[in-house]
């Protein structure tokens, strides 16, 4: 490609246009070139799942708190538990801490530690195992689910939308 300076009497405008021109000049000349692949639409990754606890995380002002995010979990999330003296004392503890370092946000409560998740509800600590364990290891918050009385088969989000859906 040959360089092309700017003069005095050749513009800013008149290089451009004649850049522009030069690959179709060059196609015309050319063989036609072979179809081109169309450009692959880019993957994205899902890594913030929102849910509803069944009964709500319960704050010191006694506001309840049911809407909240997790993310996915990293290497480093799964390891760290091991090494905390809870969960070396108490292995049941593992998933206290676990779920304390992915849920990014319960209602207003940003700051979610290990303190806050030990004062859920049971049904709540298990709902968030299932949904970890869910979107960490199928990547999505759905099931196939068939009715017992119709035999139908759908598909239900575990995430929740109202109280009494998850």
């Amino acid at each position: 490609m040959r360089r092309r300076t700017v003069s005095p009497g050749n513009g800013l405008e008149e290089v451009l246009d004649n850049l522009a021109a030069a690959p179709a000049a060059r196609e015309e000349t050319s063989a036609p070139a072979p179809a081109r692949a169309r450009p692959r639409e880019r993957d994205t990754l899902q890594t913030e799942f929102a849910f509803e606890l069944p009964r709500g995380y319960v704050d010191d002002e006694g506001q309840v708190h049911r809407q909240g995010t997790m993310r996915l979990a990293t290497a480093r999330d799964e390891l760290r538990p091991q090494i905390d003296l809870r969960v070396k004392e108490n292995p049941a503890y593992l998933s206290v801490v676990l779920l304390s370092q992915v849920i990014t946000r319960l209602g207003t409560v940003t700051d979610v530690h290990a303190g806050v998740v030990e004062r859920m509800y049971a049904t709540d600590v298990a709902f968030l195992q299932d949904f970890y364990r869910r979107i960490n290891s199928e990547g999505h918050t759905h099931a196939a689910v068939t009715c017992p009385l119709c035999h139908g088969s759908f598909e239900v989000d575990l995430s929740g939308g109202r109280l009494g859906e998850s």
